[in-house]
């Protein structure tokens, strides 16, 4: 049953990041036009990732704008059993493509470009339930090393997201659970 709902969820995931992976070219959004912009810089690593419409609660503030959308090529949520359950807090290991080339989103939560080093940490501001999913979010970002892709980037959306979620049952405390999922983020900078 279990190797079923996997499979399940990495179709699910697989027809919905499909739907937001195209090829090379700029960022383009659903939601206002005022908004769009073109991608900072596109190289042969890019790809296109059109970015979603984003609940109200979650918009990151008025006059942001767009400098990059990436897609999940692949993640893990990793939660650790404490207590018997797994709980808590989730550590990301991603792998995320999109108009800048590759980042690698990791424990922090951290986002690194892997074409120019660029890196910023981030703080969940506000959050957007899913049923069955881990959720949509804006984040904030509290540090900035290195001035490239990454280096104007005040906000971050994590949306359209699919798995992730932390395992059900008992487990032996310290045992740790590596759980695939797939999302969009959307790099904001602040209103000039």
């Amino acid at each position: 049953m279990l190797s079923t709902f996997h499979s399940r969820a990495r179709a699910v995931a697989v027809v919905g990041m499909a739907g937001v992976v195209a090829a090379i070219g700029a960022v383009t959004q659903h939601a206002s036009a005022a908004e769009v912009a073109a991608p900072t810089s596109v190289g042969a690593d890019a790809r296109r990732v059109d970015i979603p419409r984003i609940a109200s609660s979650i918009k990151p503030p008025a006059g942001s704008r767009p400098v990059g959308a990436y897609v999940v090529a692949r993640g893990t949520q990793t939660y650790t059993c404490a207590g018997g359950v797994f709980t808590g807090a989730s550590v990301p290991e991603a792998q995320l493509v999109g108009t800048g080339g590759r980042v690698h989103h990791f424990k922090g939560p951290s986002w690194q470009s892997e074409r120019d080093g660029s890196l910023i940490t981030a703080k969940k501001t506000a959050e957007s339930p899913r049923a069955g999913t881990i959720p949509e979010l804006l984040l904030t970002v509290d540090t900035h090393t290195g001035t490239g892709i990454l280096g104007d980037v005040a906000y971050i959306s994590r949306l359209l997201t699919s798995g992730g979620v932390a395992p059900a049952g008992a487990c032996t405390d310290g045992a740790t659970a590596a759980v695939p999922y797939g999302a969009v983020y959307v790099f904001w900078a602040a209103k000039r």
